[in-house]
Parts: structure tokens; sequence; C-alpha cells
């Protein structure tokens, strides 16, 4: 038996594509077929199998658990959870070696997907499409594994309690907090860490719905922040946490109505963290503001760019032993006190932590930041087959004038009035733009630098392109 997948789903980081159009049950097969094979191999018996509250998600779990048994593996079903409680059960379990979440993340309602972890790190890149060319070839171990159901959602809320040990139980109970769980899969398991958290909470669309009837859940686009804003506002909270579809992107409001974005909800974490660890690695991504990299480097860390892309970043903290790194994407990774993955739960616990320690409400940190003025994401539609090819091009341009360059991921440019970036998506045929400065005309000169380098390369900003 053999099986080939649409060209569109086998991404960079994950596998992803349109229920009943280019993803179904038959791939889902597949892939426990082909990746309970590539684990068989490397000596692994066991997979934590997860999914979200997408309305196709129980279908395609059912399909997968048939696969990895048919391959010989055992499966743990931890049931439906946001994507951090399947990296949990399966870094937590030492009779688990591998786990795969079914989740859509913030991708629309008919959009599924899966995300998987072999033996303790990401599955992505080659491995992702190994799974494309054993299916193809047909080449899949043949076994005959058992299925056990598993609950590991109070062990999971218990730990991330833990990040509140030895702080002042007088501060904590103090707090008032609101949440938003946009009807994605963390709606149960908040609720349950929020009965157990001292403090005041207040929450909202807990009640798991794929079709997400109130806002998209992407906490990145501040217009999926407008009811919690308004919550916020109304009880006068201290601040606010909102999450994407799965969990493991986090969002957040200040006190006084302002988006924290991911790289200043980095520089309260790395505050808090380099006072206990002094001298750690952080990690953050490419998009991330020159502000973060300075104040890491003030508050004694060593700051470390690095390219985008939640499987890459995971990769990079372990090579370097990188207590916490973060996106501007909203997904943050503690490696302190925690097991390194991305866990906007377990980020919303660390917040108060933050808060609490450095003794200083979340607007304050929020407003001691420096006052940037920056772009949004700025994305837009580019041929496959020409993206990396246009980076290429305006690298080397760069690369011959007296501009000051890194060429991690893309190319950011630094100048006197701030930074540039232009990257290509690992996940779609889209260029990246983003610029950064002090003021308005400073920003305006560097967008316009954007517009000049890929006018040489026949491109134009045209049409903002969606996620």
């Amino acid at each position: 038996m053999t099986h080939t997948f649409h060209p569109t789903v086998l991404r960079e980081y994950d596998i992803r594509g349109i229920i009943g159009e280019t993803l179904g049950p038959d791939d889902a097969r597949a892939i426990g077929r082909g990746f309970g094979t590539m684990l068989g191999e490397a000596g692994g018996k066991r997979v934590a199998v997860g999914y979200d509250g997408r309305v196709s998600s129980p279908m395609l779990e059912h399909a997968l658990v048939e696969g990895l048994t048919a391959s010989g593996m055992d499966v743990v079903r931890v049931g439906m959870g946001p994507t951090p409680m399947l990296y949990y059960a399966e870094a937590s379990a030492e009779d688990v070696d591998g786990g795969i979440q079914i989740t859509g993340s913030h991708n629309p309602a008919n959009y599924n997907g899966f995300k998987m972890v072999f033996q303790g790190r990401p599955f992505f890149g080659a491995d992702i499409q190994e799974l494309g060319r054993r299916g193809a070839a047909g080449e899949w171990a043949d076994g005959n594994g058992s299925v056990e159901d598993r609950d590991v959602m109070d062990a999971y809320i218990a730990k991330m309690l833990s990040a509140l040990d030895g702080i002042d139980p007088a501060v904590l109970s103090a707090m008032r907090i609101g949440w938003d769980a946009g009807n994605g899969a963390a709606g149960p398991a908040l609720e349950k860490l929020v009965a157990a958290l001292p403090g005041e909470h207040h929450l909202l669309y807990t009640e798991v719905d794929g079709n997400f009837p109130n806002h998209h859940p992407d906490p990145t686009v501040e217009a999926n922040l407008e009811d919690l804003r308004a919550l916020v506002s109304a009880k006068s909270l201290d601040f606010g946490v909102a999450f994407d579809g799965d969990g493991d992107r986090i969002g957040a409001i200040d006190g006084q109505g302002r988006v924290i974005w991911g790289d200043q909800l980095l520089m309260i974490y790395a505050e808090d963290l380099l006072k206990r660890r002094s001298g750690g690695t952080i990690i953050a991504d490419v998009k991330a503001s020159r502000a973060l990299f300075d104040h890491v480097a003030k508050c004694g860390g060593t700051p470390l760019m690095w390219k985008t892309g939640h499987s890459l970043i995971k990769s990079k903290m372990k090579e370097v032993s990188s207590p916490l790194a973060g996106e501007m994407s909203g997904h943050v990774f503690f490696a302190d006190e925690y097991y390194g993955f991305d866990d906007a739960l377990y980020a919303g616990v660390r917040l108060i932590a933050a808060a609490a320690r450095l003794g200083k409400s979340v607007a304050e940190l929020r407003g001691a930041m420096p006052a940037m003025v920056n772009t949004p994401e700025l994305r837009f539609q580019v041929d496959e087959d020409r993206k990396f090819a246009a980076i290429g091009e305006i690298a080397a341009r760069i690369a011959e004038s007296d501009a000051v360059a890194d060429t991690t991921d893309g190319v950011r440019v630094t100048t006197d009035d701030g930074w540039w970036l232009l990257r290509a998506s690992n996940t779609q045929d889209v260029l990246v733009a983003r610029a950064e400065s002090e003021n308005q005309a400073g920003l305006d000169r560097l967008v316009a630098q954007i517009d000049e380098q890929l006018a040489l390369s026949g491109l134009e900003r045209g049409p903002q392109a969606g996620h």
C-alpha cells in the first residue's frame, strides 16, 4: 500500500491542509504509518496523541491512531486539549518516545494539521519530507500496537502552578486578570488553571467551538484582542491574556489597554529571569525589536537573534542551552524550570510571576519600554519559485554596499534610522517585511529602502497576504 500527499500539506514546521480538499483521514493514517515506522527504527515504542477543538479533529485522531498501531506503535491518547498539554505528556512521561497533536492552530475553521515531537526534539523540515517519501514508496513497518487513554490535564496544571512557588501569596492574591481562550482548545485547561490560581480571574470564551463564533483565535491580530481589551477596561483589571486556537501562542493587553507584543513580553520575562539566572542566552527571532536585544544585554543576559519558526528556535535553544526564547508571533519557550516548549498557558502564569517578583504592574513594565515606531508584519504574495531567489539578490546587493546587515534569516539591515527586514516565509508563497524606528520620519525612510530593494528585483509590496 502507498499514499501520496497533496503537494501543499507537507510544510516546513508542521503538516497542514484544508479538510475535504487537501487533507483527510487517509493522510492521517499515512502520517501514523510513516511516523510510527521512523520512531520504531529509532528505538521508540510509544506515542502520545492529542487533538484540538476543531470539528474535524476527532476523525483525524481516529485515523492517526489506526496508522500508528498498524506500524507497531503503542498509543497513549491524552484527548482534547492545547498543543502544549500534548508536549507535556511527551516530555514528562518516561515511557513516551514521541507525540503528535492534531491541530489547525490559528488557521481558518476548515483547516487542520499535525504538530509532532520525536524523542524530545521537534520533528520538522527533512523529517516531514521523509514522511512523504515513505508514503509514496509504501515503506512502512507492520505491527499491532496497543491503545490506552491517559488523563494528563491535572498533572499538567500542577506543573504550571509550580511557577509561582516561593512568591509572596499576598501579592499574588491581589492580582486581577482577564483571560480569553477564543473558543480554542485551551478553554477547559484554562478553567481548571484559574480555579487553582490565587487572585481574581475573569474568563471569556472557554467553551470549545471549532467554528470560533466570537472572534478568530489569533492573538497577533489586534482586532482579535478587542473583547479582552473591553473586559480589562470594564473591570479595571491588571492585565489580560489571550490564546490562539491550540494554546501555544500568547497575546496580552496591559491595564491601560495597550497590546504587549511578543518581543515586549519577552522583555518582561527576560528581566525577571536574568535577576535569578545572570548571563543566560535569550533567543528571539529576526522580527523582534532592537529594544528587546538591548534590554537583554542591559539586564546581564546574552541576546541571540535567530531564525523565525518554532521548530528552528527550539532546536537552537537546545544547542546553546538557552533558558528562554520567543518570537514576535507569540510563541514563548521556557526551559527555565520547564521543558523548553512553547506553552501560552504557562507563559500566562509566568507573566503573573514576573510582575510579582519584579514588584511592578504589567502596565508599569510595558510603560518603561522605549517608544518605538514600527510597521506590523507586512506580508505580500511572491511566487514560490521566486521568493528565496529574490531574497538572495537583495542580500547580494546589500553585501556589496556599506550597509550593516544580518543574514541569519532573510536580510535585516540596521541604519541610523533603525532597521528593516525582508525574509521569505517558509510556509507560504509570501515575503515578509518589517521595519522599526524611533520616529515616523525614520520609519518612512526605512520602508522606502524596502520598496527600493524590491523594485530592483522586479517586485513590489502589493496587496497584503493573509496568514
